[in-house]
């Protein structure tokens, strides 16, 4: 999958690929092999070679994370260049019907409503965990959810449509 990584001043594009534990990364165009391990929620360890590194990651939404590195925090926010081409947001149109689309690949962890509910904005809707971090996909406004398009321990892709509001 590839994304865009956005940084204060800094744009980075960026391919990620995981089997498990392992993790294949390509970061402008350079080459890096991670192995991934979770130390706590939101604390990973990251073994790069003979290197290890502490990670703490925070969901600010679906697409912006908080990540302190080595004792250094950032602000990074991911999109999808596919779905900007599309035309499409991460969640959809602040008029008539509302996608929640999945930002990148992973798993559906849980459903948090059901098609038919009335929700607020802001609302969660359905918990994916990806890149072993659980995203909570929040309603971007008030209205009934028309469609729940993933069950809980399906895989989906970077662009799905997990559910529809209007």
């Amino acid at each position: 999958m590839k994304l865009k990584a956005h940084l204060p001043g800094k744009e980075h594009e960026v391919s990620l690929c995981f089997d498990g534990e392992l993790a294949a990364a390509e970061i402008d165009g350079r080459d890096y092999e991670l192995e991934v391990r979770t130390w706590g929620h939101g604390e990973y360890l990251l073994l790069h070679g003979t290197a290890v590194y502490k990670c703490r990651v925070r969901n600010k939404d679906s697409q912006s994370f908080e990540v302190t590195l080595a004792g250094q925090s950032h602000e990074i926010t991911v999109t999808d260049p596919k779905r900007l081409l599309r035309g499409h947001s991460a969640a959809g149109h602040d008029h008539g019907s509302a996608e929640i689309v999945s930002p990148m690949p992973g798993k559906v962890v849980r459903v948090l409503v059901e098609a038919g509910a009335k929700v607020e904005a802001g609302a969660g809707i359905i918990v994916v965990e990806a890149m072993k971090m659980q995203n909570e996909m929040k309603a971007p406004k008030a209205g009934v959810v028309v469609s729940i398009n993933a069950e809980a321990g399906a895989t989906v892709n970077a662009g799905d449509v997990l559910a529809v509001i209007e």
